[in-house]
């Protein structure tokens, strides 16, 4: 048979405008090729690893020892993070969008007994798990989760902070006292906050076991690791009861990153190969958030955000979100169900917009890793053209002039 060899692929420079993943910083693309050895274990590789640890720490805002990354996307620190959930282990999970609904089905599967998993292995039903489902474009309170762990008192509760599937940020604060409360061992889904919002994991209490992704707040490359952070007591807990995975066992993973026995060791023992190249390039993505500092990036989002939500409502759109990085809105009723049809149009024009992925389907604009004017000019300038391509009406000097007043005020202030 001859062999077929293909084209050079070619992917062209975009312009990442969605909920993730971001625009990796140039300086963390560099660090990735210029890594000169592939010796995962050589010495300056364990060091950077030491170093990405201890930066770790500082980016969650915590003296959590088990603090480390896992290898792979946020799905795989997700995946870590609900180790410990075991067969008929009572669980509460509260969804208010696709990714959360996603969680929710892992620690449903988690939870399953064998004979609950056989019955319906792909989605199974356990009894010993309750899925509080929120509305889309509605955020989670503390007075649901409150109601809802004082009426099922469960070993594990679940939320994710931030939801990208409808743009909603959720109430960690409540989450943390009502888990409190009520007993339960918090877990949370930091996977579009981490590097984005300002916060400090250590000021919830109740929560026991973080994980987020590398290709969202932290900028970095979508395959390099997923920071993921342990207290003492989720770890004593993953220790009594086991759990059924080797690579996704955080005490074996912390293993790797020299946390042995709960406490930082000279070297690490070896868990899996890891990527000298995602090693430089995760380091690198760190050092750059640290310089930004956590407050002056939240606050740049949130000002960001600010410009292109009064952008696109003097288009004509409805903003539902309330996240600092992604608008979520309704398009002019003139445009109404051609979301796709539009989102489609941008990604041909090398402008990654996304839909939502349920139901109803809604436009999602990110600004990861964007944050200047003249990126938000862009957007806001090439998501007009889409609309006007479309046929809808866009008044342009309408648009313009606010986001003069918003940029022009800022600089007035300096």
């Amino acid at each position: 048979m001859t062999a077929h060899i293909f084209p050079k692929l070619e992917i062209p420079q975009t312009i990442a405008a969605g909920p993730g993943p971001g625009n990796t910083d140039a300086r963390v693309l560099a660090a990735y090729a210029g890594a000169g050895l592939a010796d995962h274990m050589h010495g300056d590789v364990l060091r950077g690893m030491t170093e990405c640890k201890e930066m770790l720490r500082q980016v969650w805002g915590t003296d959590n020892t088990y603090t480390f990354g896992v290898a792979g996307t946020g799905w795989s620190g997700l995946d870590a993070m609900m180790a410990a959930v075991m067969p008929g282990d009572t669980v509460v999970a509260f969804a208010n969008g696709t990714f959360s609904g996603i969680d929710a089905l892992t620690l449903r599967i988690k939870a399953a007994t064998r004979e609950e998993l056989a019955a319906n292995s792909l989605d199974p039903q356990p009894a010993s798990v309750t899925v509080i489902e929120v509305p889309h474009g509605t955020s989670v309170t503390g007075e649901m989760v409150e109601k809802a762990l004082a009426e099922h008192k469960p070993k594990w509760a679940f939320m994710a902070h931030w939801e990208t599937g409808s743009g909603r940020v959720n109430d960690v604060q409540g989450f943390s006292d009502a888990c409190v409360k009520h007993g339960a061992m918090g877990l949370v889904d930091a996977v579009s906050s981490l590097g984005v919002g300002n916060f400090r994991i250590d000021d919830y209490p109740g929560v026991h076991a973080w994980a987020s992704c590398p290709q969202k707040g932290i900028c970095c490359l979508p395959v390099t690791y997923a920071p993921v952070s342990f207290t003492d007591a989720y770890i004593d807990t993953l220790r009594a009861n086991g759990a059924y995975t080797f690579v996704h066992n955080p005490i074996f993973e912390a293993r790797h990153w020299g946390i042995v026995d709960g406490k930082d060791v000279d070297k690490g023992t070896y868990h899996r190969t890891h990527s000298a190249y995602a090693v430089a390039a995760f380091h690198e993505a760190l050092r750059i958030t640290l310089e930004h500092t956590i407050p002056q990036r939240a606050e740049d989002y949130a000002f960001h955000e600010r410009a292109l939500r009064e952008a696109v409502t003097a288009m004509g759109c409805e903003v539902t979100s309330n996240m600092p990085s992604l608008v979520v809105l309704n398009l002019p009723g003139a445009l109404a169900g051609r979301e796709m049809e539009l989102v489609q149009n941008c990604r041909a024009q090398n402008f990654g917009i996304w839909p939502t992925l349920s139901a109803p389907v809604q436009v999602r604009i990110g600004i990861l890793n964007l944050l200047n004017m003249a990126a938000i000019h862009d957007i806001v300038n090439r998501f007009a053209d889409a609309m006007r391509d479309l046929g809808a009406e866009v008044d342009q000097a309408a648009v313009d002039a606010v986001l003069d007043a918003h940029y022009g005020a800022a600089m007035a202030a300096e």
